[in-house]
């Protein structure tokens, strides 16, 4: 099979800030749109390619050599590469040398991450390879075979049950850091039934963290709207006694998590991760005067406060900027 060729450019972009890796050095191993999903929200636009045939598309000791002259370049720059992230402009895991890529990326220093749609976990050869990576980012939108398809809009011969199987028997033997993450679509799969039924699944795979996402840039189809900041409150409330950590990915990349000194500044780093009502932005703050920062931010767009069981919850608003890798 011929192997494609394609500038350096096209295979390694970055370091980009990331809130969950930091300074994220991205590679893409797969040609634009080549996928076994056409999500509804795919930032990327439709998918070009369907397919679920694992194959060559580019030699990975190109990739390594390409990704070790810009971790030089870095380094002569004095630029921080935290991780070294595989996420393509479409699956990674139908690059059929994976296996040799993240092996390969692994001699170079920086921990090795994955970011995959989970679709081709049913495959034995798939975990075997995924393992080596330190990390992986699973994609769980639904546990719903209707709301699947709804959502992902798979290949026509992916069937949801085998997916979630690979994926629970990935879990059970990966050494490294796995994590999920669920984007919730208004309407489709952020009604109650598929939340619970999602909290249950996570439960069971045990992720390290559950990620809670909304489309947050144009998406491939119009109609794919952000789930209400009260469906996301929701789902965060029904995972976050079933799994580990539950955070939300809504919020600028570049914002640190911890404390900087600057209340403003903090309620739009914590939340863009976790939702707080008024008695814990009273609490972080150290008096009432907190909620008036909290107003403020409200009142600029830069915050929004949803009314929540009888709460008011802070989170960012739905549809900010956030990150890729």
């Amino acid at each position: 099979m011929s192997v494609l060729t394609v500038s350096q450019p096209e295979l390694v972009f970055g370091p980009v800030p990331s809130r969950r890796f930091g300074s994220s050095l991205g590679v893409n191993n797969i040609p634009p749109k080549h996928c076994s999903y056409a999500c509804v929200y795919c930032q990327l636009g439709r998918t070009l390619k369907m397919t679920i045939a694992r194959q060559t598309f580019h030699d990975p000791l190109t990739i390594v050599g390409a990704v070790r002259s810009k971790l030089d370049a870095c380094r002569e720059r004095a630029v921080q590469v935290d991780v070294v992230t595989i996420v393509p402009d479409g699956e990674p895991t139908l690059d059929a040398n994976l296996g040799r890529l993240i092996e390969g990326l692994a001699a170079l220093g920086p921990p090795v991450a994955v970011i995959t749609n989970s679709s081709l976990l049913d495959l034995p050869e798939v975990r075997a390879e995924l393992a080596l990576a330190d990390w992986v980012s699973a994609k769980v939108d639904a546990v719903d075979p209707e709301a699947w398809r709804l959502v992902d809009r798979p290949h026509g011969r992916l069937r949801l049950r085998p997916l979630l199987d690979g994926l629970r028997q990935f879990a059970g033997a990966f050494s490294g850091t796995l994590v999920t993450e669920t984007m919730l679509i208004e309407g489709v799969n952020d009604t109650e039934d598929h939340l619970e039924a999602l909290a249950a699944f996570l439960e069971k795979v045990a992720p390290s963290v559950a990620y809670i996402a909304v489309p947050i840039r144009p998406p491939a189809e119009p109609w794919a709207r952000p789930s209400p900041p009260e469906r996301v409150l929701r789902a965060f409330e029904l995972l976050s006694p079933r799994v580990a950590r539950v955070e939300l990915l809504v919020g600028d990349p570049s914002a640190p998590v911890a404390s900087s000194g600057e209340l403003g500044r903090d309620l739009l780093a914590i939340t863009a991760v976790h939702p707080l009502d008024e008695d814990a932005v009273v609490e972080l703050g150290g008096g009432r005067q907190a909620l008036e920062v909290a107003a403020r931010l409200v009142a600029n767009g830069r915050l929004a406060a949803v009314p929540y069981r009888g709460r008011t919850f802070f989170l960012h608003p739905m549809g900010r900027r956030g990150e890729r890798g």
